[in-house]
């Protein structure tokens, strides 16, 4: 599945994680190994520009903390980043440069890119956001199937076995997504792609594409 390859999904330029994703093809590759990735970054980072803030928390200190948001460790949040009111970061999460982590929203294993906003009552979990993505109010990541089976990638009869019992979504580079949305276990969108409110999203869906429903996902002009 070429399209779900890291070089087709992300500009590694943007995000202070790239490293991470070296050695591996596909993204969801790196989930299990976020929390002991950031262990390690952490204690690398600037201290003219970073704060260690309780246990193996690091924030820029050009970032913006609301008083009443709650970060547990591990996690790392990026320069000139906003975590707004009562937004819930349950660790191992990397929150970019940039990224905007609002009201209520809810982190948990996961690599923002920069720029990315999950503003409005999102939840977020064992995924990966690249640059300038954004996820309207209310959508969500479903990372665990129904059945509690082993995550699989589908592209129409091409499947990928994971090994991943938790997986949520890959978003590319600047992929939005409509308010409403729930993105099922193991959802890969394709860089620049548009999903409609109200989406119920799974498999692969191609860059620079217009999701309306499973049936009818057309190329922009």
């Amino acid at each position: 599945m070429e399209e779900c390859k890291i070089k087709n999904l992300y500009d590694l330029n943007e995000t202070i994680a790239a490293k991470i994703f070296e050695g591996v093809t596909y993204p969801w590759e790196v989930l299990p190994k976020i929390e002991n990735f950031i262990l390690e970054l952490g204690k690398t980072l600037d201290k003219d520009e970073y704060e260690q803030v309780g246990d193996d928390i690091w924030i820029a200190k050009s970032a913006i903390v609301a008083p009443t948001a709650y970060i547990k460790g591990p996690a790392i949040i990026g320069k000139n980043a906003e975590v707004r009111h009562c937004a819930f970061i349950r660790g191992k999460a990397i929150v970019g440069e940039g990224a905007v982590v609002g009201n209520s929203t809810e982190l948990k294993n996961v690599i923002l890119f920069n720029k990315v906003q999950v503003p409005h009552y999102n939840y977020v979990g064992d995924s990966i956001l690249g640059y300038k993505a954004h996820m309207g109010a209310g959508s969500i990541t479903s990372n665990v199937k129904s059945d509690k089976k082993l995550v699989v990638v589908k592209n129409g009869e091409e499947e990928i076995e994971t090994g991943l019992k938790k997986f949520g979504a890959m978003l590319g580079d600047n992929v939005e997504v409509g308010c409403g949305t729930v993105l099922n276990p193991g959802s890969v969108v394709g860089r620049g792609t548009n999903i409609y409110p109200l989406s119920s999203v799974r498999g692969v869906i191609p860059k620079n594409s217009i999701y309306k429903n499973s049936n009818e996902i057309v190329e922009k002009m």
